[in-house]
């Protein structure tokens, strides 16, 4: 028999993504720092999600198995696009001069980050998830996502402080 209307699981889908889409948005802004490619990464994640809505065996766990299908769709899309987007093409609004500069340090350090260790700071400073989260997002061990956050942020920390002697 084959049955007619939507997976139990597509109408959740459907209204998360609805309430969320300028968090995926944000999210895929993050890595692609372009506004199309980001709207495409969303749009992208959203189709593959839609076409395996059937594998999601745990509905309490569709903003992890939604996030980490975005991040897989955004580093993809890294990947074929290698030269990274200039500094000169980030958008920020207008802050004073000196935080301003911090925060292009900031953005600069990020960017030269392995994307693997990136991808921990971003979803674990700037989509406020937690350590487990990150881990099920990302597929990997609690420890694993804990000693990446280390080195990334240790990384950053060398970069930053270097940066502040040659000023």
């Amino acid at each position: 028999m084959v049955r007619m209307g939507t997976p139990p699981g597509l109408k959740g889908l459907q209204a998360y993504v609805t309430e969320h889409q300028q968090e995926l948005y944000r999210l895929a802004y993050s890595y692609t720092r372009s506004r199309e490619d980001a709207l495409d990464a969303v749009q992208e994640a959203v189709l593959k999600a839609i076409d395996k809505i059937s594998t999601l065996r745990d509905p309490e766990r569709l903003r992890v198995w939604l996030t980490r299908i975005l991040v897989n769709e955004c580093l993809t899309r890294l990947r074929r696009r290698r030269p990274a987007v200039p500094l000169e093409d980030w958008q920020e609004p207008a802050a004073p001069e000196r935080d301003q500069d911090e925060l292009w340090d900031l953005r600069r350090a990020l960017a030269e980050l392995d994307p693997k260790l990136r991808t921990v700071v971003v979803l674990r400073f700037f989509e406020d998830m937690k350590l487990e989260e990150i881990s099920q997002v990302m597929g990997l061990p609690l420890s694993t996502v804990k000693s990446r956050l280390y080195r990334a942020l240790a990384a950053l920390r060398l970069d930053l402080s270097g940066r502040e002697e040659l000023t």
